[in-house]
């Protein structure tokens, strides 16, 4: 009976995992946890109901995709992209998304159009709610769903990955109110997609993460050591 408990508790494990790791990366992804947030493996642990070595597997993977930062006698934090890490970001997404829409356009049928239809609908639906995190999530849904059509596994993995740390980049660079991407631009790739107009599509999907980038804020780059010498000068003289 006590290896059959044992087994189940083994068994059980990667689901655990699985789930702790999911529910850290929505919260990342959905800036309820901003950029620069101390994750503490011990208050997550006792959240979750499990040990620290279960924490610390969940936070070793979100490092790997580069959604947390492991820091040596700090500990994790959520990871906070440069300026310059935010701008490659967005330009790898043109690259990737604009170089892989033939193959979408080659395999898009009415259903493909219809849930991409449905998932502005909701998106749409968050905006007026004023709901950010499910705005956010809609919005990357939108842009893997469209790669997704075109069959490429690995590409549509590459385009999630980037869209996670697209939010993260939104979050430390954007204004306070940005919630993903804008609607109507959405509708508009949409419209192009049903005409079938590559050179159209295209173009749109530049103009789309170029307007991103040029909503960033990047003159509120990260603050350097402080002057002493000059901030403490009268305390010397004293």
């Amino acid at each position: 009976m006590k290896s059959e408990n044992r087994l189940e508790t083994a068994s059980g494990r990667p689901d655990k995992d699985e789930s702790i790791y999911q529910a850290l990366l929505s919260a990342i992804v959905e800036h309820q946890l901003p950029p620069g947030s101390k994750l503490p493996e011990e208050a997550l642990s006792e959240v979750f109901g499990v040990s620290r070595t279960g924490i610390r597997r969940a936070l070793q993977r979100l490092a790997v995709v580069q959604m947390v930062q492991l820091t040596p006698k700090r500990g994790a934090y959520v990871a906070s992209p440069t300026a310059e890490e935010a701008q490659d970001i967005f330009r790898t997404r043109t690259l990737l998304e604009v170089a892989n829409l033939p193959e979408v356009l080659a395999r898009c049928q009415p259903p493909h159009l219809a849930a991409l239809e449905t998932i502005i609908r909701d998106e749409q639906q968050a905006h007026e709610a004023h709901d950010g995190p499910a705005a956010i999530r809609l919005s990357a849904a939108f842009h893997i769903q469209l790669q997704a059509i075109s069959g490429n596994s690995v590409l549509t993995e590459m385009v999630t990955r980037l869209c996670q740390r697209s939010s993260l980049a939104i979050a430390v660079w954007g204004a306070p109110w940005r919630q993903g991407c804008r609607c109507h631009d959405h509708e508009r790739l949409i419209t192009l997609l049903r005409q079938r107009d590559l050179p159209a599509l295209s173009a749109a999907i530049e103009h789309h993460f170029s307007h991103i980038v040029a909503s960033l804020c990047f003159e509120r780059e990260e603050l350097g050591h402080p002057d002493f010498a000059r901030l403490f000068a009268a305390d010397k003289e004293q």
